[in-house]
C-alpha cells in the first residue's frame, strides 16, 4: 500500500476541538510507538485563521488582520483527512516530541511555527492553507 501521509502534508483535523481547522505534518508514525499502539502523526496547523484584508485599511490595521494563531498535536491517523496540497515549510527543526512534554517548550514551538506560517503567508503562497474552511 502506498503510504499518503508523510511530512509536509496538509490535512484536516475532523474530531476534538480543533476539528475543521486545518494542519500540516511534522512527523508520521505508521507502525505507532510503545506509548501510542496506533497509527499517529504530530501536526501544526492554524488555530486563528488571518482576517480578510481590504485596501482602504491602514498599515497597522492590515498588520493585525494579517495575524494568527498556531497549535500543535499528536493525532491519530483515524481522525485526519488528507487533501491534495503540501506545504514545503520546514518544521521539523522547531516541532519535536520532546518539546510537548513541557509547557514553556511548547508555547516556544508554538511561536516558532506562528512565525513560519507569518511568513508564508506574507509571501503570497498557499492561499487555501490560510483561508477558513467553509462547510
Amino acid at each position: 500500500m502506498v503510504k499518503f501521509l508523510k511530512q509536509n502534508k496538509v490535512v484536516i483535523l475532523l474530531q476534538g476541538r480543533l476539528a475543521g481547522r486545518k494542519a500540516v505534518i511534522v512527523k508520521n508514525f505508521d507502525d505507532g510507538t510503545t506509548g501510542r499502539p496506533y497509527g499517529h502523526c504530530l501536526v501544526a496547523g492554524i488555530l486563528k485563521y488571518p482576517k480578510k484584508v481590504i485596501r482602504k485599511d491602514s498599515a497597522k490595521k492590515t498588520a493585525k488582520k494579517s495575524r494568527l494563531k498556531a497549535f500543535i498535536k499528536v493525532v491519530n491517523y483515524n481522525h485526519i483527512m488528507p487533501t491534495r496540497y503540501t506545504l514545503d515549510v520546514d518544521l521539523k527543526a522547531l516541532v519535536t516530541f520532546d518539546k510537548l512534554e513541557a509547557n514553556d517548550k511548547k508555547v516556544t514551538a508554538q511561536k516558532g511555527v506562528k512565525d513560519a506560517f507569518q511568513e508564508r503567508f506574507k509571501t503570497g503562497k498557499n492561499r487555501w492553507f490560510f483561508t477558513k474552511l467553509r462547510f
